[in-house]
């Protein structure tokens, strides 16, 4: 029996992955919308793609992710990461879909030393971590079939990111300064549509985690980033004091991925041998 996914959201980093991963999957029949097919902020539209697409699951990856400029956009942060997925709840539960949601390391603050786990109390920073929080529990309130899955520091071919813009600047200047005291988990976009295609076919509800395995400073991820590509460009640690940002950001945003992992039986890759490849992957591209 084939199971038909509607992907919202599928045209960004992660929706293009995912959309690739299943496309290629013969169980399953994709299906993909993004701005222009589904305004996830406008019932009538989210009514009308569900009644098109007829999906047995919708994994919602569409999401306002500019965690700085969400400090001067709240009403669209908001609307986007919290009446959005509402929306998509409500419509979901009528028509007895199954959603899956993507969310945030950022609904933590930060000052927990341990991973953080899926029941731990959230308590965001900032006005994107409060709209992907307000979001998460929109879907818990009104879709009962749902599966919330937060992730962290994301990274893919689709879109901006910390790793492209690092090996923008170590070309164009003589040295990068990034934070040392922000711990997280490095995450490829890849290899999370491949968690949450598993997850998605599971009938688990509530929260999980899902990132690459190990954990780093930016800094770290920095050097990291630098070293695989060739480059000789120095990178100096410097304090968040160092370096101010319109939103505040948790100081430790690791989380603990071990439901995932009984869920899916997945074994994830760590986050240095994920690196690898996508950069491996630019720089093919960069020679054909």
């Amino acid at each position: 029996m084939t199971t038909r996914i509607l992907v919202t959201g599928s045209h960004g980093m992660l929706g293009t992955d995912l959309m690739e991963l299943l496309k290629s999957d013969s169980a399953v029949r994709a299906a993909g919308a993004d701005i222009g097919e589904v305004d996830i902020t406008d019932a009538v539209s989210v009514e009308e793609c569900l009644e098109l697409e007829q999906p047995d699951i919708v994994v919602n990856c569409a999401a306002y992710t500019n965690v700085d400029g969400s400090e001067s956009q709240e009403g669209t942060a908001r609307a986007v990461n919290a009446l959005g997925p509402e929306l998509l709840a409500r419509a979901c539960e009528a028509r007895k879909i199954r959603l899956v949601h993507v969310s945030t390391d950022y609904v933590f603050d930060g000052r927990k030393t341990a991973p953080y786990l899926p029941d731990d109390e959230p308590c965001p920073l900032g006005v994107y971590g409060r709209s992907k929080l307000a979001g998460e529990r929109a879907v818990a309130v009104n879709c009962s079939n749902h599966l919330i899955v937060r992730t962290a520091w994301l990274y893919g071919a689709h879109g901006p990111n910390f790793v492209t813009t690092v090996l923008r600047l170590a070309r164009e200047r003589d040295c990068l300064r990034v934070v040392s005291d922000q711990v997280g988990s490095p995450t490829f976009a890849k290899d999370l549509a491949r968690l949450l295609r598993a997850l998605a076919l599971t009938d688990a509800v509530g929260i999980t985690h899902a990132t690459n395995t190990g954990s780093c400073a930016w800094y770290e991820f920095a050097l990291e980033i630098v070293g695989l590509a060739g480059l000789d460009t120095p990178v100096q640690p410097i304090s968040t004091a160092q370096y101010p940002t319109p939103a505040r950001r948790p100081a430790n945003s690791v989380l603990d991925c071990s439901r995932t992992d009984l869920l899916t039986g997945i074994e994830r890759r760590h986050w240095r041998d994920a690196l690898a490849e996508f950069i491996d992957q630019i720089e093919r591209n960069a020679a054909s």
